[in-house]
């Protein structure tokens, strides 16, 4: 059996949920082949505002655009999370409340530094996905263009 302060109710379970990625997932890696296919081109698993210490899954840079995929348990999908759990009941509800905590912290410090934070389902639909980011991405390159141009001509 595990420790006292063991999150797991069983070794067995541990080793479970120690084998879940954070990262490169698989609806991730659709997104950033879809994006990549459309030719545009991003960084990965980096922290878009470095005083912030979180990672955002995909990032333009100059664009300032920061992309979360969200795994539906973890963050508290009202779709596909859980409202109720089996094992650990004191754990699991207090632990996902954390995340979405968080998430909505993430959300407002990256806003607050002139981020525009993009935030997906893992189970939302990859073009549709990949549509909303390629938006985001030419709107801001607009912006930018016309910013400089407009700063030029000064």
């Amino acid at each position: 059996m595990p420790g006292a302060d063991s999150w797991a109710s069983s070794p067995g379970r541990r080793r479970n949920m120690q084998g879940i990625r954070s990262q490169d997932t698989k609806p991730e890696l659709a997104v950033r082949r879809a994006l990549h296919k459309l030719g545009l081109r991003y960084r990965v698993g980096i922290a878009p505002d470095p005083g912030l210490r979180r990672r955002a899954d995909i990032v333009f840079p100059r664009a300032h655009i920061a992309v979360f995929i969200d795994g539906c348990f973890w963050h508290g999908c009202p779709e596909h999370g859980r409202s109720s759990f089996n094992h650990n009941v004191d754990y699991w509800p207090a632990k996902i409340a954390t995340n979405i905590a968080r998430d909505a912290d993430t959300n407002a410090r990256l806003r607050e530094a002139g981020w525009i934070v993009l935030r997906f389902w893992e189970h939302q639909d990859t073009t549709e996905v990949v549509d909303n980011i390629r938006e985001a991405v030419r709107d801001q390159t607009v912006r930018s263009k016309a910013r400089s141009a407009m700063s030029r001509r000064r």
